[in-house]
This record gives C-alpha cells, sequence and structure tokens, in this order.
C-alpha cells in the first residue's frame, strides 16, 4: 500500500515538474557562450566571464516573464543570431548538418558491404591464371626443364 501511494506522488511530481515550464540549466545548455571557449553557458568554466555571466541574467529575465523554452531561444535568437543556439536548427540548410552523417554512414557501409561482396566472389571463383599454373603431375615446366639441364650438365 505504502508503495503505491509513494509511486503516485513521485508520478505526480514528474507531471508538475514537467509542466513547470523549462529550467534555467535547460536554457542555458540551448546557448553557446560566446566568449570563445566553445562550451554551452551552462559548461563554460571561466571565473568571471564577460559572456555567461550576462547570459545568465538574461536568461533569467525571460524566464521571470513567464516565457516557454521555444519563446526564449528565439528571443536569443533574434538578439544574437544564429550562432548562440548550441545545436543547429532542423530548417532550411542546417538539416544538411543533422542528416549529412547519417546519409555518409549508410553509404560507407554500403560500400563495405559491396566490396566484401566483390573479395568473396573472386576468392571462390578459379582464374585462368590458376588453373594453368596447376601442372599435371609427372610433366615439368619450362623452367623445371631448363633447370634439370642444367644440373644434368653440371653433374656430368
Amino acid at each position: 500500500m505504502r508503495l503505491a501511494v509513494a509511486l503516485l506522488v513521485v508520478a505526480l511530481g514528474v507531471a508538475a515538474l514537467a509542466d513547470g515550464g523549462p529550467s534555467f540549466q535547460e536554457i542555458e545548455e540551448s546557448l553557446t557562450c560566446q566568449c570563445g571557449c566553445g562550451l554551452t553557458v551552462h559548461a563554460c568554466n571561466h571565473l568571471q566571464c564577460p559572456s555567461a555571466i550576462p547570459l545568465r541574467q538574461e536568461i533569467r529575465q525571460q524566464l521571470a516573464l513567464g516565457l516557454d523554452k521555444e519563446q526564449v531561444l528565439a528571443h536569443f535568437e533574434q538578439k544574437y543570431g544564429e550562432k548562440i543556439l548550441s545545436s543547429p536548427t532542423t530548417q532550411g540548410f542546417n538539416l544538411t548538418a543533422w542528416t549529412t552523417p547519417f546519409i555518409a554512414l549508410a553509404a560507407g557501409g554500403v560500400l563495405v558491404v559491396l566490396t566484401l561482396r566483390r573479395w568473396r566472389r573472386a576468392s571462390e571463383r578459379p582464374t585462368a591464371r590458376t588453373v594453368a599454373a596447376v601442372p599435371n603431375p609427372g610433366e615439368l615446366s619450362a623452367h623445371e626443364r631448363t633447370l634439370e639441364r642444367e644440373l644434368e650438365r653440371f653433374d656430368g
């Protein structure tokens, strides 16, 4: 009984958090620090960073206005440009940034499979060279006959 009540309380708490709007950390992680460190605003580890500190204050102001995550990010994108977003949008040319790695991976996989099949087929069927290179037992090749003549001349 207690377990059921605890699970119900946890489920209601999770639902309340999901509807509570964006967290400060979520938005910090969605924005790139402009100090040149290449990290998100949340991960920037520069003491007294001239970019992260004002951005954090601006995030707090936007959240105090009651804006949701998309609205806050749209505000920052409009003010600073798309470079402030930590991940490219999925619109226009940026869609290429999302799809190209998967397309390249698939093309590479197809290329590997085709190459392995070609190598396997080539190793399974005998070629004209391998058939001609196998002499009949008892029959000497031209090189072996020449060697035999030279050895007989040397011994004799």
